[in-house]
């Protein structure tokens, strides 16, 4: 059993422009997992975001854009004296499929620039993250496309639903995720649950 989880950060950028954009699926699942738990979000100046509470679990959305996660994420550490490995951070992720979503300890950043900036703040790359596959441009019919350009705009229907589908198995793992039972958690979200069958003409 790991730690049990006392921070949750989801990654985002703030403003309408962005809430619907792949780049944003960290803050989807933070604010459905404070829905979830009856916490509503406060802006925190000191923390530079937006933290909502429940019980002993903080949630957090970074208001720094991306890059500077890690000014809130290790500011609410330190505040409350919570080590890295009882911190969850949920990002996109472009190595997975829409629909993927899997749980990891430590590790790369693979490039995230979120991910970079919590590192380089907690000092530490030894923390827990929730990995939402976003899709990544080269498996699209445009495999030309920039990255930057694909995480910036918002996902197709199907696509979409696929990521709604990985954080309702997230949210319906978060009592295993939240008392540090990873094993079974990584279990319940690893497992996708078949495609529908299509009706034969």
């Amino acid at each position: 059993m790991a730690n049990p989880i006392r921070v949750v950060a989801g990654l985002g950028n703030p403003g309408c422009g962005y809430a619907a954009t792949r780049h944003n699926a960290g803050f989807w699942f933070a604010d459905r997992l404070a829905s979830k738990l009856g916490a509503s979000f406060n802006h925190e100046a000191k923390f530079g975001g937006e933290v909502a509470r429940a019980g002993n679990l903080r949630i957090v959305k970074p208001m720094t854009f991306m890059n500077l996660s890690g000014r809130a994420v290790a500011g609410v550490a330190r505040f409350f004296d919570i080590d890295a490995d009882a911190i969850l951070v949920a990002h996109d992720e472009l190595d997975l499929p829409p629909g993927d979503a899997k749980l990891k300890f430590g590790g790369g950043t693979a490039g995230h620039n979120g991910l970079r900036d919590i590192q380089a703040q907690l000092g530490t790359a030894s923390f827990w993250r929730l990995r939402l596959g976003i899709g990544h441009p080269r498996d699209t019919q445009a495999p030309e496309r920039e990255v930057v350009d694909f995480v910036l705009k918002p996902p197709g229907t199907d696509d979409a639903s696929a990521i709604e589908a990985a954080i309702d198995r997230a949210l319906d793992a978060w009592p295993e995720i939240a008392a540090g039972d990873m094993e079974r958690a990584m279990t319940l979200l690893h497992t996708r649950p078949p495609a529908p069958e299509k009706d034969k003409p």
